[in-house]
């Protein structure tokens, strides 16, 4: 059987979609939204026990960020998973490289306005969510169990998409190689199945 064909049948009416974090980014301190940066995939037992907790899988999708692709290369070493220039993170145009201490302070800013701001020449969080939207909706339709490999802005976002309102997926942190599960109904409904889910 190859490797994405689905374990379940047609008939199937929901979809698993397990959002798996990339491993800790090797920013040197600096924004890292589209800055192609390496992940440490060191940590052997982190990956092991993320490994367990998925169980198997039916399908694939990354992003096609280095750290996310090695991410997926130190679980999965003799899959080729499909990417998604969609499942990108967001893009912080001018702040990209920018040192974290040097950044605007935009802890003042309520959900719905930090999430509508745009960095210079950047995204906001509210176009990756447009971006991301349908990547998840199509990940839904394909039935059994899908792992996406991605970004905390793009997981942010698919609790979003789950809960209704875009802007409440900021307010959940989302830790390197964690794991958030969504539940994929019918006509484009999810639920959320877990949050955040990591080795202790």
């Amino acid at each position: 059987m190859p490797a994405d064909a689905p374990t379940q049948t047609a008939t199937d009416c929901q979809t698993e979609i397990m959002l798996i974090r990339h491993a800790p980014a090797l920013t040197e301190g600096r924004m890292a939204g589209r800055r192609d940066v390496a992940a440490d995939c060191s940590d052997a037992l982190a990956f092991a026990a993320l490994r367990g907790a998925m169980g198997a899988v039916d399908h694939w999708r990354i992003s096609p960020a280095l750290r996310c692709a090695q991410t997926a290369a130190a679980l999965w070493p003799d899959l080729a998973p499909e990417q998604d220039a969609r499942l990108w993170e967001q893009d912080f145009g001018a702040w990209e490289g920018v040192p974290f201490t040097d950044l605007p302070d935009l802890g003042g800013l309520s959900g719905a306005v930090l999430a509508a701001h745009r960095p210079p020449q950047g995204e906001s969080f509210l176009d990756l969510y447009e971006r991301v939207t349908p990547a998840l909706l199509e990940a839904g339709s394909l039935g059994g169990r899908v792992v996406i490999v991605a970004h905390a802005g793009v997981i942010r976002a698919a609790l979003g998409l789950a809960l209704g309102v875009p802007e409440l997926g900021l307010a959940f942190q989302i830790a390197p190689l964690s794991l958030t599960t969504l539940v994929a109904l019918p006509g484009g409904v999810f639920s959320v199945a877990g949050v955040n889910r990591m080795r202790r």
